[in-house]
């Protein structure tokens, strides 16, 4: 097992940014790690790489108690944060050097050719790495988290920023190094999620809400369906939510809401007759399956009323 998260949990005052999650990732696994703005995500990862301490549960790398030997456990893990931590006036050798040195890596004048060439930074390698894009920045980042060829990968955001070429490119990077090592990295972008991901690991507010392969996730045969309808007029969200074949409700636009629904069929009756009852006209009403991005939707919007949330996984 490459990492192993148990009962983890981090408190700030009396918020609980990680509540109690439990979860493994086997050794060649890319594992997506999914979550709104402050569900916790960044607060996990800083906490199996050794930055930051829990107040409560367990985390090993390769078998090693973080905890217990920080050093050694860091030894196998490569870390890219989301605020990427360059220094801008070095140039991008340089840099590699200062960071190779940092981990006593040996041959470090070959191993900062091999990861140069390894995440696409030969042609810019001669610059100062403010002189860089955004794009480019990332890829010194990764070759930082690379130089001392980790088992493990932890990556924050690592296509924050980036413009569709840099994502796809940064994207291939991320899938050829999948092929030899552990990757756990966490996005926004959901398709890139789908295309480069194994597994999902889906957490909201602290808590874990799901943890499963991206196909099974998207195709387990029971999932809620999603009613797409749009409306003319303006409406109170308090009226689609309590329709009783509605589960949750989010919302696209002013006109346009998804409904995610235990009942299809109740759930196009309800809406005939709240549309009779409150005099609004449906201008369009489609039914279909839940794509990834419908999923973490679905498991992330309206899931917390009580304090007690399920977790997905077959």
């Amino acid at each position: 097992m490459s990492i192993e998260v148990n009962q983890l949990t981090k408190k700030y005052g009396e918020q609980k940014a990680v509540d109690a999650i439990t979860f493994k990732v086997d050794k060649g696994e890319i594992v997506g790690f999914l979550g709104p703005n402050g569900a916790g995500k960044s607060t996990t990862m800083k906490i199996i790489t050794g930055y930051l301490q829990p107040d409560d549960g367990a985390v090993t790398v390769c078998g090693i108690d973080v905890l217990k030997h920080p050093l050694d456990s860091k030894k196998k893990i490569g870390y890219l944060p989301e605020a990427n931590p360059l220094y801008f006036d070095m140039y991008v050798r340089e840099y590699l050097e200062f960071i190779a040195d940092v981990h006593g890596v040996a041959d470090k004048k070959k191993k900062i050719e091999e990861v140069i060439e390894t995440v696409g930074l030969t042609l810019e390698s001669k610059k100062r790495v403010g002189q860089l894009s955004k794009g480019y920045k990332q890829r010194v980042g990764l070759a930082a988290a690379l130089i001392h060829d980790p088992e493990v990968l932890i990556l924050d955001e690592p296509t924050t920023g980036l413009d569709p070429n840099q994502i796809i490119e940064i994207r291939e990077v991320i899938k050829k190094l999948g092929q030899q090592k552990t990757v756990l990295f966490s996005s926004h972008i959901l398709q890139e999620v789908e295309a480069i991901c194994d597994r999902v690991v889906i957490i909201n507010r602290g808590r874990l809400v799901a943890d499963n392969n991206v196909d099974q996730l998207i195709n387990q045969p029971e999932k809620e369906e999603v009613l797409k309808v749009s409306f003319r007029e303006a409406l109170e969200p308090a009226w689609l939510e309590r329709l009783s074949s509605v589960r949750s409700v989010n919302k696209v636009s002013t006109y346009e809401w998804e409904l995610f629904c235990h009942n299809m069929q109740e759930a196009r009756r309800q809406l005939m007759e709240l549309a009779l009852q409150q005099n609004l006209n449906i201008v369009s009403l489609q039914s279909g399956t839940q794509s990834l991005e419908e999923v973490f939707r679905s498991l992330t919007n309206n899931n917390i009323n009580d304090g007690n949330l399920g977790t997905q996984k077959l």
